[in-house]
């Protein structure tokens, strides 16, 4: 199986979005890019909507039939482990091997000793083309990598060849995830990293590595955009160089975790992609959601009393909703509207604080922030809220769309910011 150069990873709350996520990649066809859509949903999020992965499969399969999809497109097991993959084995064909668990943790000292030994031609001076300065790399810095590393790599691979004895060696796509890192790799680090996952035998075609920076949910890049401009081309320089130099696939590309809306980044990205002709998998999954709540505050009545439910229990729940994604927001309490205050709002004002337009005086990103995490309580709500999506599905599609098209893939593929 092959992913494409371009791909998005277009996760879906409620799988309610597929033909309105759909159609934004054959508006962007339309312009001459082809992007793989990729549904992903994490066991997370499946745990906490009450929802199993043969859903996402099924939203898929029936938005490519009604809409004549006729491309390539793949459902994502989303931040899968070892205990958590045999539920979408079936339904999945893309997994997403999270190994944050095991990063830092202490590797067997012989087979890190094997892993140096097995890195020793790349003692020295490596030049690796679209890097303006060499890597001095030392055998301490070799294991002072697979030190930290080699027991991640090491689990992706049981997860990897436990999944490949199931579903058969080359019929699923396989990220790596090593975000969850404390700090961004270095080319240095991602190069040897991708050195041990070649050793172990995985065919991969993603990875997703850490960046400087923050990568909040739902809301912009916190962080030194040149930064993360110059680490961004560096990863891209280093994957050529470990295709050719390890055998490892060649349509290898980075991923971008909790990509959506990430705006000041999308530049660069694109110009990256252009200068290297290199391929890219941004996930945008918590977006549709709150375009789902967007569109049900704009049609008022039913669907704006939803929303403005949904924020009012979330305040109250500010803890228990926040906890599981306390790494990835950033939500001052103190700038939150009151329950009282929302209550107050029409249908413009509601949307207008959710929608992220920075350059809108009533845009509030903790208020979006809170939102982004609060898709419990629609969950629990039930045919309340899932019924008022069917209802007003035609307005709601309208800003799936065009939030997916407008100010995702136009900037990214197509430059046009």
């Amino acid at each position: 199986m092959k992913l494409g150069k371009y791909s998005m990873g277009i996760g879906d709350r409620f799988a309610h979005q597929g033909k309105a996520q759909l159609a934004a990649l054959f508006l962007a066809r339309r312009q001459g890019i082809n992007i793989t859509p990729v549904w992903n949903k994490s066991y997370r999020e499946h745990t906490i909507i009450g929802t199993s992965p043969d859903t996402v499969r099924s939203e898929a399969d029936a938005a490519v039939k009604k809409l004549l999809w006729d491309g390539p497109y793949f459902v994502d097991a989303d931040h899968i482990n070892l205990n958590t993959v045999d539920c979408f084995l079936e339904s999945s064909d893309f997994f997403t091997l999270d190994v944050a668990d095991s990063i830092g943790q202490a590797p067997d000292p012989v087979e890190l000793d094997a892993f140096v030994r097995s890195c020793e031609n790349y003692v020295g001076e490596i030049k690796i083309e679209g890097i303006n300065e060499s890597l001095q790399v030392s055998l301490e810095d070799v294991r002072r990598i697979g030190n930290k590393f080699l027991p991640a790599v090491q689990e992706a691979g049981k997860i990897y060849r436990h999944i490949a004895d199931r579903k058969g060696e080359g019929n699923f796509i396989t990220e790596v995830s090593v975000d969850e890192s404390n700090e961004p790799q270095n080319p240095m680090e991602l190069l040897f990293i991708l050195c041990a996952l070649a050793h172990e035998g995985i065919s991969i075609q993603t990875i997703a590595p850490k960046f400087t920076g923050r990568f909040n949910k739902g809301v912009d890049y916190v962080g030194n955009v040149k930064q993360f401009t110059k680490e961004f081309n560096e990863d891209i320089a280093v994957i050529r160089f470990a295709v050719e130099q390890f055998g490892l696939p060649t349509d290898l590309k980075l991923s971008v975790h909790s990509g959506s809306d990430k705006f000041s980044l999308y530049g660069p990205i694109h110009n990256a992609l252009r200068r290297f002709d290199a391929g890219v998998h941004l996930k945008t999954a918590g977006t549709t959601w709150l375009e789902e709540l967007i569109g049900l505050a704009s049609v008022g009545g039913d669907g704006l009393a939803i929303a403005k439910d949904i924020y009012e229990q979330a305040l109250g729940r500010y803890e228990e909703l926040c906890g599981p994604y306390s790494t990835v927001i950033d939500i001052d309490q103190n700038k939150l509207p009151t329950a009282g205050q929302v209550r107050e709002w029409n249908g413009d004002g509601f949307t207008l604080t959710l929608r992220h337009n920075p350059t809108c005086e009533k845009y509030n990103l903790h208020f979006r922030q809170m939102l982004h995490l609060s898709y419990k309580i629609a969950a629990e709500m039930g045919q309340r809220f899932t019924g008022a999506l069917e209802k007003h599905e035609a307005v709601i599609a309208e800003y799936v769309t065009e939030n997916l098209f407008e100010r995702h893939i136009q900037p990214i593929f197509l430059g046009q910011i």
